[in-house]
């Protein structure tokens, strides 16, 4: 291999896909292929060395089906091979896979709208069951480690605050990261109506998210250093919970809905990227969080 850039790096170029998304869709292809496979995407680090054209090998022959499943037509040999204009305008087997336009099926208004249906939502790069099959997949390092702006709302802030290390975070704040979190007020009235009707006792959910803030304001922004604790801005809501947001560098956004009845883990999970400024799902939940904020009691 050389060092040039590589004709992965276009391809993924090409579709807008930073690391996360990548993630997320392959887990999706490797699901098709064999669960023991899910999981299996590079770290961050050997990701860069992939799109840099820095390896001296091939990928382990599992990962190479699932490149070669996610990018059909190309042969993993040629996703590792050095960028041209020509190797990346389409796949060498593309003309094969087009279908004759003589002997096409009469759908072609079906599948126009079939088409325009995944176009417009297609802001929506991975949708998972629950949210404990999300973390399994996309634990918290993957989405947090090098982010610049973190802002989440929700109920107990669990990924943030149970799932990260504080060490970690304080070293983002340290670092210039700009974080909001903000809370389900735990004295509020929504909160009591949460617990009721996942069938908790009263204050187990109030608990749990007193525990939270006082982590964070005691074992994060206390201990930063004082220009970079206005980084770490800390608030509560007391409306009806209806979506758990986190959005990261203003470009990937995971948002989980709360359901009647149903534990907030045990929900379906959805992770957007954003694609364009006012259309698609991404602006609606971005719009979601900031309304949020502008009504939220400071801590």
């Amino acid at each position: 291999m050389t060092d040039e850039p590589v004709v992965l790096k276009a391809l993924l170029r090409d579709r807008h896909w930073k690391y996360a998304t990548f993630c997320a869709e392959y887990d999706k292809v490797a699901r098709t292929l064999g669960s023991e496979l899910t999981g299996t995407w590079p770290s961050r680090a050997q990701f860069q060395r992939w799109l840099a054209g820095g390896l001296r090998g091939l990928p382990y022959p599992d990962t190479c089906r699932v490149l070669e499943a996610m990018f059909p037509g190309w042969k993993v040999e040629q996703l590792f091979a050095p960028y041209s204009e020509q190797r990346a305008a389409r796949p060498p087997a593309a003309s094969a896979m087009q279908p004759d336009r003589e002997t096409a099926p009469a759908s072609a208004a079906a599948m126009d709208a079939a088409s325009l249906i995944a176009n417009r939502y297609s802001d929506v790069v991975a949708v998972y069951d629950t949210r404990s099959e999300f973390t399994a997949k996309m634990p918290a390092h993957t989405l947090f480690d090098h982010a610049r702006s973190i802002r989440a709302c929700g109920l107990s802030l669990n990924l943030l605050c149970q799932q990260y290390a504080e060490l970690r975070l304080r070293r983002l704040a340290e670092g210039g990261t700009e974080i909001r979190c903000l809370f389900l007020d735990p004295d509020g009235e929504a909160i009591r109506a949460r617990e009721a009707e996942e069938n908790y006792d009263p204050g187990t959910l109030s608990d749990l998210t007193r525990i939270n803030i006082r982590s964070l304001q005691d074992r994060v922004r206390r201990l930063l250093p004082e220009e970079a604790r206005s980084r770490l801005e800390i608030a509560t809501y007391d409306e009806t919970i209806r979506f758990n947001v986190i959005v990261v560098d203003e470009q990937l956004a995971v948002v989980q809905p709360y359901l009647p009845a149903v534990r907030g883990v045990d929900s379906p999970t959805f992770v957007l990227e954003r694609k364009w400024e006012n259309h698609g799902l991404f602006p609606m939940f971005d719009a979601v969080i900031s309304s949020l904020w502008t009504r939220a009691q400071k801590i």
